[in-house]
Parts: structure tokens; C-alpha cells; sequence
């Protein structure tokens, strides 16, 4: 069984300075997201859900069947509006059906609400990647999906820190472009 461990970008805001995830592009990185997953037999993904590479990622993985495992750092209704409802195209309602449904499976994991932003989600990448250990079993493999423009934006770049980590473990890294 291969499990993937995602991370990724947003759309860009409308005030990008830099362009990494043309919110015009969703269509095109949905599509590299799934021949991925065909390709490599996928039958799980675990990511969070934010706006843009997750909730793409989840929908492609439902559409295959696959099981999906969302972490979140907080309560939904804070991550969704943090995370979700603040960049440019319509992600509300489908963060909202998705987590639903994946809630109902027993598959939505919410950290605590104990820690700042940055390291709440820094400990999503963390958890990301010890859940994907755990669903893989005894018989499996995790491969890792990043999501991205191909180049890290600084050193608090966490969709970096995932890749490095994942590497560090052995693990093999698939690139998705988002440009």
C-alpha cells in the first residue's frame, strides 16, 4: 500500500509579490495530483486541508477511492477561516463537505489549540508525516507529494521542512509544479 504525505501551497493572494500557486492553475495541478496517485497505486493520503494543494489533493484522492486522513491544527471553523476562506476561489464549501466526510470516517485528527500559529503548524507537517508512518502498516510504503513552484520561499518554509524531514527518513519525494 502506498501512502502519500502532502504538503503544498495556497493560491497566491492578490497582492503576491511572487507568483507560486496561480490560483488560474488549480485545474492543471489537480490533474498532475491525480496521474501522480495513478501512476504510483496510491491508496491513502494524508495532509491538512488548507485552500489550494490540499483540498485539491483531497478531492482527487475521494474521486480515486482513496482513504484520506486530514490533520488540522486548531478547531475547523478557525482553520477555515485562517486557512481557506482567505485566499481568492470558492474553497468554503468544499473544505466544509470534505471534512465532514472525513470526520464520519474517523479520519480527522485536530491538534491543540495550546500552541501559536507557527508552531501548530509546524507540528501538522510533523503529524502529516507520523500518520502517514502509521497508515502505511508493516506492508507499505510512504512516498511524499509536495505541492509547490519547486523552490523554497525562506527558511520558515514548512512545505520545505516536510520534503526535508521525509528525506531524511528515506522516504521518496514526488514534485507537483504548481507554475
Amino acid at each position: 500500500m502506498t501512502v502519500y504525505a502532502l504538503a503544498g501551497r495556497r493560491p497566491d493572494p492578490p497582492d503576491a509579490g511572487t507568483s507560486r500557486f496561480p490560483l488560474e492553475n488549480r485545474g492543471l495541478v489537480s490533474g498532475r495530483i491525480k496521474r501522480l496517485f495513478k501512476e504510483q497505486g496510491a491508496a491513502a493520503l494524508v495532509s491538512s486541508a488548507a485552500c489550494g494543494s490540499d483540498l485539491l489533493a483531497l478531492g482527487v484522492a475521494e474521486d480515486l477511492g482513496m482513504r484520506r486522513r486530514i490533520i488540522l491544527p486548531f478547531d475547523a471553523a478557525r482553520f477555515r477561516e485562517t486557512s481557506v476562506t482567505d485566499r481568492p476561489g470558492e474553497w468554503g464549501p468544499c473544505f466544509d463537505a470534505i471534512i465532514a466526510r472525513t470526520e464520519r470516517d474517523g479520519d480527522l485528527i485536530v491538534l491543540s489549540e495550546r500552541l501559536s500559529d507557527h508552531e501548530a503548524y509546524e507540528a501538522v507537517s510533523m503529524a502529516i508525516l507520523d500518520e502517514a508512518e502509521k497508515l502505511k502498516g508493516t506492508q507499505g510504503t510512504v512516498r511524499i507529494c509536495l505541492v509547490w513552484e519547486g523552490a523554497p520561499r525562506g527558511d520558515d518554509d514548512l512545505t520545505y521542512h516536510l520534503a526535508r524531514v521525509a528525506r531524511s527518513k528515506g522516504w521518496p519525494v514526488d514534485e507537483i509544479l504548481t507554475l
